[in-house]
């Protein structure tokens, strides 16, 4: 006997033959013996037919069924109401709302609802209020904790250190959010932004979206003393005029052969006048001279 061939669905019995008779295969439908007529008889597409009928109540559930229900399902159509979609999506957290924004056309215009938005970035940090709109939604999506600060009104005797100690968190990340190259930087703004460290700061408050003109980055800012004043708005929002500065500390730093820090320092030292700031650094370098520490 011959071991049994199966090639491309027909079978092929090889039969003994002499060395002078041809061999002929003899072909057998493989469906002949495993499979009943009624199997071969049935419709192509009743598998599909099966798949979109409605279940009948009386009948039991199958356990294996992949039924997924939609909002494209028309049988379902709460999933389409808005009424019903703004009631559930109020309870999701933002990663969520951006998963139902990326569902239907439907899902994603109650999922973009500017109220909605804002509610799933307060709920995880307990905020009272978020006031201010930012420049991109992608602002809402990113919801780390990096995303705020602790607005510090500057004063005489503030050092990057006491601020460091003082709110408990590293010199480092308050140059690097301040954009700051060297500790002198401090004495010429009206501001610095401190990192939060914790989230219990955040309970119960209020937060600015602003963008600020040092950090060039779009922060929730929150204010220990209460609203922002008049001069810190006013200095956030000039954007012109930070640029005609930034072209004279240029001027002022290699004049000085000093940092962009010193540079701003000594111009604040001057109230913005050019030829004061250098005056008060040759000053000072020939006080440093006299007195040997050069």
């Amino acid at each position: 006997m011959y071991p049994r061939i199966t090639i491309n669905s027909i079978h092929f019995v090889p039969t003994p033959t002499s060395k002078h008779q041809t061999q002929k295969p003899n072909m057998v439908c493989c469906f002949e013996e495993e499979e009943d007529t009624d199997t071969l008889q049935q419709p192509l597409h009743h598998h599909n037919q099966t798949q979109t009928q409605t279940p009948n109540p009386n009948t039991p559930s199958n356990s294996t069924s992949n039924t997924t229900i939609s909002p494209m399902n028309s049988n379902f159509p709460a999933l389409t109401c808005k009424d019903i979609l703004q009631t559930i999506f109020e309870n999701l957290s933002v990663p969520d709302l951006a998963r139902c924004a990326c569902v239907c056309k439907v899902w994603s215009e109650v999922a973009g609802d500017g109220e909605i938005v804002v509610k799933a970035f307060k709920e995880p940090w307990k905020l009272k209020e978020v006031i201010g709109k930012p420049s991109s939604g992608g602002f809402w999506r990113d919801g780390k904790i990096s995303k705020f600060a602790v607005s510090h009104r500057v004063v005489k005797g503030d050092s990057v250190a006491s601020l460091a100690v003082k709110y408990s968190v590293q010199v480092m990340d308050i140059k690097r959010l301040n954009n700051m190259m060297s500790d002198h930087g401090i004495h010429s703004r009206d501001r610095l932004l401190i990192p939060v460290s914790t989230p219990d700061i955040l309970i119960d408050g209020t937060c600015y979206i602003e963008v600020d003109a040092h950090a060039k980055r779009e922060v929730a800012v929150l204010y220990l003393e209460g609203a922002p004043d008049s001069v810190v708005t006013r200095a956030l929002n000039t954007v012109t005029s930070e640029r005609g500065k930034r072209r004279i500390i240029d001027s002022l730093r290699r004049s000085m052969h000093v940092d962009d820090g010193t540079a701003e320092y000594y111009l604040s030292l001057s109230n913005g006048d050019p030829r004061g700031a250098l005056m008060e650094f040759s000053e000072d370098i020939r006080w440093e001279r006299q007195m040997g520490l050069s």
